[in-house]
């Protein structure tokens, strides 16, 4: 049986007339990479699972010859075929047993149906994740100890001292799983909690919120956090801040908010929902839309509060946006707009907003059946409000034949309830002839 061939075009050097060379020398040639000559294992005492390795390190790239051609993921049992070409065991056996006796790679029959072990890689893969595995453990461990350091000095520092450990802790805890729960183990929470207040520097209040939205706040954190003076001083923050610092304030009250003793007065701000609208607002950073339209949304099912979210101009705001919004956006704006509709300040806003009907007849059947479900219960709110005056402009922007593409289309039947409901709200103040008429798909269409 012909012996494994890697192609030169993975770059791998360390062969000698068509074979591999044993490890060590592979090793030394380069083989590897960076990889150091140590023997299978890296010199580990105990030997590691590959598999535990593979799925631990979840390395975006991977020598090429250590991936099998059929799963195009890194081997763990590697065999190769009489034609010279290696796979993952279980996946070609696989292929066996589909009926296929040809070389997934070169669609040769095969002459022989053997699988081989190709033991030379599996210790050429096992050597390089092992050094990968150790070279992060140790990162890792440092990284443990590096923010342990980094509490300690919090406790001490002062001005500029304070704002470097800050950001080194930010970047660690960034970094390093073991990192996140060496803080939470030893009482990091409260020492960053304490930090926050009403004469908190924007430079020490941005560097806290990040470090805090990447670790696990248990109740009793959550609880400190919501504090009114703490709160405050993040809404400041969210108000004066980048954008990534904008989106960690943000982050993190979405995560005070799924406390169960989490009071509404909390979000109840007129400061919170500018900022919040400012960001959505912001077309130049258009990554703060999605979370700044998921904490409106979470804040908007508070019915105290969708009267507040009327009173700072949403409503016009978002209709002004709906057009430039993601597809993702765009739901969780229809859905705000949604909810407010349920109060009379909402559909008093609705009705007198010039783009509310053209736009949401525009959306009908456009993006999702949740988007479709939402522009429908406003148009309803809205009609019913000013039946006379809101059917009228509603038909000639073409909503009848919306409706009967709902009505006919796959929707669910509450949706199709629901079209066949405004439908017939919209034709009182017409004869048959003239609404049939306006009910022409052409526009549609078009």
């Amino acid at each position: 049986m012909p012996m494994y061939q890697p192609s030169k075009r993975d770059g791998l050097v360390g062969f000698e007339g068509g074979r591999i060379l044993d490890l060590d020398t592979a090793v030394k040639n380069g083989v590897l990479g960076e990889v150091a000559v140590g023997g299978f294992g890296g010199g580990v005492g105990e030997k590691i699972d590959l598999k535990k390795m593979i799925e631990e390190l979840n390395l975006p790239e991977v020598p090429s010859v250590f991936i099998c051609p059929i799963s195009l993921e890194p081997m763990q049992d590697p065999v190769t075929l009489c034609t010279g070409q290696t796979y993952e065991k279980s996946n070609i056996l696989k292929w066996f047993s589909l009926g296929h006796y040809t070389c997934p790679t070169t669609m040769q029959e095969l002459w022989d149906d053997t699988v081989t072990p190709n033991k030379t890689l599996y210790h050429l893969i096992y050597t390089w994740f092992s050094q990968k595995y150790l070279q992060k453990k140790k990162r890792s461990e440092d990284a443990q100890g590096r923010a342990t350091e980094l509490l300690n000095t919090l406790k001490k520092a002062k001005s500029q001292a304070r704002i470097q450990a800050l950001e080194e802790l930010q970047q660690v805890v960034k970094d390093h799983v073991t990192a996140r729960k060496s803080v939470v183990d030893e009482g990091g929470v409260v020492l960053l909690s304490s930090l926050l207040g009403p004469f908190t520097s924007y430079a020490v209040g941005s560097e806290v919120i990040a470090i805090l939205v990447n670790l696990t706040l248990n109740s009793e954190a959550k609880t400190n956090l919501m504090q009114p003076a703490k709160v405050s001083s993040i809404i400041d923050i969210l108000n004066e801040g980048s954008i990534e610092t904008k989106v960690n304030c943000v982050r993190l009250i979405e995560k005070l908010m799924e406390e169960k003793d989490f009071e509404v007065e909390i979000v109840s701000s007129h400061s919170l929902l500018v900022a919040l609208m400012r960001l959505v607002r912001d077309k130049r950073r258009p990554n703060g839309h999605l979370p700044a339209l998921g904490l409106l949304k979470s804040i908007s099912m508070h019915d105290q509060v969708r009267s507040l979210i009327v009173s700072i101009g949403a409503i016009p705001q978002l209709m002004e946006l709906l057009s430039g919004l993601s597809p993702d956006s765009l739901e969780l704006a229809l859905f705000i707009l949604d909810v407010v509709s349920s109060v009379p300040e909402g559909r008093q806003a609705l009705k007198d907003c010039s783009n509310t009907i053209p736009n949401m007849v525009k959306l009908l059947m456009r993006v999702s059946e949740s988007c479709t479900e939402y522009t429908l219960s406003i148009l309803w709110s809205v009609c019913k409000l000013s039946p006379d005056e809101c059917s009228a402009i509603a038909v000639d922007a073409g909503l009848a034949a919306k409706l009967l593409l709902v009505i006919q289309s796959g929707c669910s039947p509450v949706l199709k309830q629901r079209a066949a409901e405004l439908l017939k709200l919209c034709s009182l103040n017409y004869s048959d002839t003239i609404f049939i008429s306006k009910c022409k798909l052409t526009r549609t269409i078009q």
